[in-house]
């Protein structure tokens, strides 16, 4: 489902990016950084560090159905073939939020989200070398030759992120 979101939103900010440059002409934002912003904001949403408040009752509905689904995460991790026993000792306080887990798998899956986000995307270079150490650019697509993620703005603090997008 969140590979699925990300597709989504990825496809959704590349058919926009035109409008927003015309509307924004002096950001600079690259489609490349729009999409890796738009990836943090997802993170952040999966672990439970989203700071946007918005529509209450959405948040709170979205971070219940989170809660449900990592329910079920730890429960088939607890009954699977560890036999308990790294989920029970190492997630066994984590409930209700499973913000371990959730962290967890966010590290696991976090270049899948990636892949997704940018599948649709042609023509686009992350604004700086981030890929191999740091040493090349992105592909046209926003992603790195070698399989990683190009960018750490997922571990950026969200209010940090925020100052530094709209000062």
């Amino acid at each position: 489902e969140v590979s699925l979101a990300a597709k989504y939103e990825g496809e959704y900010l590349r058919i926009n990016h035109p409008q927003y440059q015309e509307k924004y002409k002096d950001s600079g934002s690259q489609l490349c950084t729009v999409l890796a912003r738009s990836f943090a904001d997802i993170g952040d949403i999966i672990r439970g560090k989203d700071l946007y408040i918005g529509n209450k009752k959405e948040k709170l509905d979205l971070e219940k159905n989170l809660q449900k689904i990592f329910g079920k995460i730890y429960e088939e991790l607890k009954n699977g073939k560890t036999n308990g026993k790294v989920p029970e000792n190492y997630y066994g306080e984590d409930g209700p939020n499973y913000y371990k887990l959730r962290e967890d798998w966010w590290n696991a899956n976090r270049l899948d989200v990636w892949k997704a986000i940018t599948c649709n995307v042609s023509g686009s270079h992350y604004f700086r070398r981030t890929c191999s150490d740091d040493t090349t650019e992105t592909q046209d697509n926003c992603q790195c030759i070698g399989g990683t993620v190009p960018t750490n703005l997922d571990y950026v603090p969200q209010y940090l992120r925020w100052f530094e997008e709209w000062a």
